[in-house]
């Protein structure tokens, strides 16, 4: 499809309906669903369209990607459950003459730790410090936030992930960017301008150290959690399986702290971050695998049954499948935007704005609609990197000046903010996966803060633009 093919202003409605229903409805399954098949039928495709959208997008190699790797970590924090492995890390963790402020920086700390992973991040650390941000009582919304903005913005920032690596690929071939090399100078380069990540994650340690105060639904949320005890609010539906988050440590296992949570975590890390190195793409999903059969031979090396480590693994499964279920249908309805030529309108209605001082401020704007329409970062980038940044090299005589870096910068932080505030969002679903929080009550709390970071990085790209230029 050409930059200018769209259907109109009627490319924009499945996702708008599916984003307005979510909100409405509080189930994002059904939204999907109804966003999904309203968008076939505009399109023409009859009845029919609904299950052959879903066919021709689930039955390829990206979607069986995301499918196994989150059934390998739905295995993974399945045994660490059944081994007693996240209660023995909490214990641990306690103590350490914890607080409920320490806690939380703790979760902030362990999200950025885990920096390789923008699918790992959110459910590790919602996992791992589920029980303890409980017993503090810090509320699931508050949890899966911190989650949410140590993830994404913590991955964009980082020059050794597949992010800084799909990002620099995208640049080869504009202006004066020739090779690989190049275009990860530029990416480096871009990074200290990139400030709607940066600031996402000093927001989150100043929110939870009280220097930022708590504002809108998370200030309710967190007041319920703190005098009634109550970490969900009545009636809210953790988007994440009975089977994971109640399974019970194996009785008489002989398990440690060691090879039942540190080894498995080092192995995801190892493995993620040495083929990286090695093969230049980080294998996050084989990464889980290996640490999945070398927790399940140490279970069983420490007495615990083969059928009961069988049947573990199925209920870690089961467990992360109402994520599953999402992610398949927002995986679904950006291929009816990409069909419909959402993405196109987006940047077509908004090309007339695009002048050398605006040109940061613009791209950040426009790629914060793209990727909340879509719930999708990477995409977002594979559209509008090719878009922007020729016009940035055109304004600046295809050289290579910071009005570059800066719109490098814009597209990558308006793609993670879009992302943030998206109920469609993969990585948003996942942190509330990990965090057990109700799904759209999560991203009504965290858009408020999201918000009022986008906002100052729009200010700050439109300052920066008429300084360039």
């Amino acid at each position: 499809m050409d930059p200018q093919d769209h259907v109109g202003l009627i490319s924009i409605m499945p996702a708008a309906l599916a984003i307005v229903l979510a909100f409405m409805t509080r189930n994002t399954v059904f939204s999907l669903a109804v966003a999904c098949f309203a968008g076939v039928i505009a399109l023409g495709n009859g009845l029919m369209g609904f299950p052959t959208l879903l066919k021709e997008t689930l039955g390829t190699t990206s979607f069986s990607w995301i499918l196994l790797l989150e059934l390998f970590i739905g295995t993974v924090i399945a045994f660490f459950q059944r081994t007693g492995a996240i209660q023995n890390f909490t214990a641990w963790v306690e103590r350490r003459a914890l607080t409920r402020v320490r806690v939380q920086l703790i979760a902030w700390l362990m999200g950025m730790f885990v920096f390789f992973s923008d699918y790992f991040s959110p459910l590790f650390v919602g996992s791992t410090m589920r029980g303890l941000t409980d017993r503090y009582r810090v509320s699931r919304e508050k949890l899966a936030y911190i989650a949410d903005s140590t993830s994404a913005p913590v991955s964009v920032l980082v020059p050794i992930t597949g992010w800084a690596v799909f990002i620099s690929g995208l640049l080869i071939g504009m202006g004066p960017i020739e090779n690989a090399t190049q275009a990860m100078g530029v990416f480096l380069h871009a990074i200290p301008f990139n400030l709607y990540a940066w600031l996402s994650v000093l927001v989150v340690g100043l929110v939870i150290i009280g220097v930022i105060p708590l504002f809108g639904p998370m200030r309710k949320a967190e007041r319920r959690a703190q005098e009634e005890g109550k970490v969900l609010r009545d009636g809210a539906e953790p988007l994440i399986g009975e089977e994971l988050t109640e399974i019970p440590a194996y009785e008489g296992a002989r398990t440690s702290l060691l090879l039942n949570f540190f080894a498995p975590v080092l192995i995801v890390i190892g493995v993620a971050v040495g083929t990286f190195i090695v093969m230049g793409s980080a294998k996050t999903m084989e990464a889980f695998l290996a640490a999945a059969v070398f927790l399940g031979i140490v279970m069983r090396l420490q007495g615990i049954p083969f059928n009961d480590i069988m049947k573990t693994s199925i209920s870690g499964m089961k467990g992360v499948m109402p994520a599953i279920i999402i992610l398949a249908l927002a995986y679904s309805l950006n291929q009816l935007s990409k069909d419909m030529g959402t993405a196109n309108y987006i940047v077509e209605a908004t090309s007339a704005w695009l002048t050398p001082s605006l040109l940061p401020a613009m791209t950040f704007l426009i790629a914060s609609l793209i990727a909340f329409s879509t719930g999708t970062s990477w995409g977002t980038f594979a559209i509008m990197m090719p878009l922007a940044v020729p016009l940035a090299f055109n304004f600046s005589a295809d050289a290579i000046t910071p009005l570059v870096y800066v719109t490098v910068s814009a597209v990558a932080g308006g793609g993670v903010f879009g992302d943030h505030c998206s109920p469609l969002s993969d990585t948003s679903v996942l942190a509330s996966t990990g965090a057990a929080s109700d799904h759209i009550d999560h991203i009504k709390t965290q858009i408020p803060f999201a918000l009022a970071v986008a906002l100052l990085s729009l200010a700050a790209y439109l300052l920066i633009g008429i300084t360039l230029t």
